[in-house]
């Protein structure tokens, strides 16, 4: 799993640069719209909760999420109707991307994701020729609170988690797909403070970028993707080591 908690790490690290863009709120809507499509009343949709509270995490104000959940669940009649769609596709040096899209036209979605794909190194791939080099698992990132971190630790794994790692006080936890909504109720109950929980493509193997000019090239990649409107999620198999990360501009 670490190359998850790589990308995780080094989108924490461009978190700063990402939130500029000023689309994470319209993101987060969307996939808030999408979950409320299941019923709205979070109480009665995990998934909605999760989707909320991910917002939240995000400082995403009060009044985007309640119109968000009407459009969804149809309380909101004149919104568009926002179906999900995965596209697949190879960047550079060897990198393997599934895009996440949360679209109302999907004929404008693809034709972006094609453009973006082409101008920054990347192509498109056949449905099903990337897909199976990721496993679909729930990922939990979290603080322990007052709890002690091998207690923690211990807490996690009896709560469900297949995996976890700790990057300063914070806690990255791998579970099932199924499991997602039961661990994370369950640290919830035994203390933690959850940041964000969500289901991710997780890769089987990494490519690991082993200079600046290399990592460059992918990463230019992803912000393209991740700047498009209709872009909800981008997730690839590459590890970028630390000593590489310092020296991206």
């Amino acid at each position: 799993m670490s190359g998850h908690s790589k990308w995780h790490s080094i989108k924490h690290k461009k978190g700063a640069a990402d939130a500029k863009r000023g689309k994470i709120f319209t993101k987060h809507a969307k996939l808030i719209a999408v979950a409320a499509r299941s019923g709205g009343d979070p109480d009665m949709n995990p998934s909605l909760r999760s989707a909320i509270d991910n917002a939240k995490s995000d400082n995403v104000p009060n009044s985007n999420i309640e119109k968000a959940v009407k459009k969804g669940s149809g309380d909101d009649k004149d919104s568009a109707a926002f179906e999900e769609v995965m596209y697949e596709g190879y960047g550079p040096e060897g990198t393997a991307m599934l895009i996440e899209v949360i679209t109302d036209n999907k004929n404008r979605s693809l034709t972006n994701v094609k453009i973006i794909m082409q101008k920054t190194g990347g192509r498109m791939a056949e449905a099903g020729s990337v897909a199976w080099l990721f496993n679909r698992k729930g990922v939990i990132t979290a603080k322990a609170g007052d709890l002690d971190k091998d207690e923690a630790e211990l807490i996690a794994i009896d709560a469900g988690a297949e995996d976890l790692s700790v990057e300063d006080d914070e806690f990255e936890i791998i579970t099932a797909d199924t499991d997602l909504m039961n661990v994370r109720n369950s640290l919830v109950e035994a203390g933690f403070k959850i940041g964000k929980s969500d289901l991710a493509y997780l890769p089987k193997n990494i490519v690991e970028i082993d200079n600046a000019d290399k990592a460059e090239k992918v990463l230019r990649l992803i912000d393209a993707l991740e700047d498009d409107d209709d872009v909800s999620r981008v997730h690839s198999n590459f590890d970028i080591p630390d000593e590489v990360m310092e020296n991206i501009g």
